[in-house]
């Protein structure tokens, strides 16, 4: 009976809610969790943010020298 009530709690939706510990420790124990395999994946591409204030000030200059779309607008008309 008490198994049946744990294993009830552990396919809950609000079981992580309720019981936290409980459920960490299924996974943890889950052969099927333990046979997946896993691996990391990285962007290939570095974040274009920049680094160190004189970068910040450049990339401020760029943002500001691009003509709005209101500009481009008016350019065309």
């Amino acid at each position: 009976m008490l198994s049946t009530q744990i294993a009830s709690a552990l396919y809950s939706p609000f079981a992580m809610l309720l019981n936290p510990e409980e459920v960490v420790s299924a996974m943890e124990h889950s052969e099927l969790l333990n046979r997946l395999h896993s691996q990391v994946y990285r962007p290939l591409d570095k974040p274009l943010i920049p680094k160190g204030k004189f970068a910040a000030a450049d990339f401020d200059r760029q943002i500001d020298e691009t003509p709005d779309d209101l500009e481009l607008l008016e350019q065309v008309m």
